[in-house]
């Protein structure tokens, strides 16, 4: 939860018009966020560690419980990394 995760240099978080959705680009990749992964993403800037994240969501998604929302963000962010698509 003190791991502090970001995009690598090699990939962009932008707004695709054509697919009207949050997208991370990366040389010959592309990753569709859906809204709850843009909402994690968002927040990984290379300053908030993880659990700034989950602090922050469980603030604006107060009718969630935390538990939930610490499993999702950890997962999901586990699961990009393995990807590539985020760092610590």
């Amino acid at each position: 939860m003190d791991s502090v995760p970001k995009l690598p240099r090699h990939a962009k978080l932008r707004f695709d018009k054509a697919r009207n959705k949050w997208i991370i680009l990366a040389p010959e990749r592309v990753f569709e966020l859906d809204e709850v992964a843009y909402e994690v993403i968002s927040r990984c800037d290379g300053v908030a560690t993880v659990r700034n994240v989950v602090e922050n969501l469980c603030k604006k998604f107060d009718q969630v419980e935390p538990d939930i929302i610490v499993n999702d963000v950890t997962d999901m962010l586990q699961n990009l990394a393995d990807k590539g698509f985020v760092v610590a």
